[in-house]
């Protein structure tokens, strides 16, 4: 399905439309064609106060659903946000240091962010990218600012700070790569779908004797379920599809090659 998460809002607002009016279609179609004597008045006996509590169910699991999707993005997005605030402090750190020793370190954290944007964004969009390859660009840089022998006071807090910096870039980076993995198992959304049929087929058994107000309140109910269908798929995967997080903060703290920060 990574297709459909792939999509713009609009594209993907038109799949969801489609699949839900054709179940509405569908559902109403047969509970038409079977409401014919003893089963229209068996299905005029349920009570419509069933209703709210299915919609109250329906409602519980979108907000429980939304919630988990919003809360990866919202992490998401902090977690560039501290890697790029990281990389800049170390960016700035660095020209304590010799000009040889600032240079290496700007073009590490250089090709650390190229990499992220070039390789590291389209594989965590597939979900192709785990804790096990390493940054190399920002482990040398850890391990330069690790070995460099400082001279003066202001070197040493330099070096200590520019060690933090690069490591707290390594976690958050570590935390960017864990949620680009996050998504909606097949449980949740089975629950959602089917909580949203049974909705939709109580609504058609309850006033099957009225096919106008049938159809009208089975549309309102399926264009509802849509929306929130819609409102979940789009951020259920944090770094792909239109509504994601982009690498733009990382490629604005990128040092400029050949010059300080």
């Amino acid at each position: 399905m990574d297709w459909f998460f792939d999509l713009p809002i609009g594209w993907m607002l038109l799949v969801i439309l489609a699949a839900t009016y054709t179940l509405t279609a569908g559902i109403y179609l047969v509970i038409t064609r079977l409401a014919v004597g003893e089963r229209t008045r068996a299905f005029k006996a349920i009570s419509p106060g069933m209703l709210p509590p299915l919609a109250v169910v329906f409602a519980l699991l979108v907000g429980f659903l939304s919630a988990q999707v919003w809360s990866d993005a919202d992490r998401a997005g902090a977690a560039v946000n501290h890697e790029a605030s990281a990389l800049r402090a170390a960016v700035l750190l660095a020209d304590e240091f010799p000009g040889e020793i600032a240079t290496h370190l700007r073009e590490l954290i250089r090709g650390h962010i190229q990499t992220a944007v070039r390789d590291e964004w389209p594989a965590m969009a597939r979900h192709g990218v785990t804790l096990t390859i390493v940054p190399v660009n920002l482990a040398e840089a850890l391990r330069l600012a690790l070995s460099v022998t400082p001279h003066t006071a202001g070197q040493v807090i330099a070096q200590r700070e520019l060690v933090v910096a690069l490591q707290n870039a390594l976690e958050a980076r570590r935390q960017r790569i864990v949620l680009s993995g996050s998504s909606l198992n097949a449980v949740k959304w089975g629950a959602l779908l089917v909580q949203a049929a049974l909705m939709l087929l109580a609504i058609a058994m309850v006033h099957c004797d009225n096919p106008v107000t049938n159809r009208i309140i089975l549309g309102i109910f399926a264009t509802g379920t849509a929306a929130a269908v819609l409102l979940i798929a789009a951020h259920s995967h944090p770094f792909s599809g239109a509504i994601s997080v982009r690498p733009t903060l990382l490629l604005q703290v990128m040092p400029e090659a050949g010059h300080g920060a």
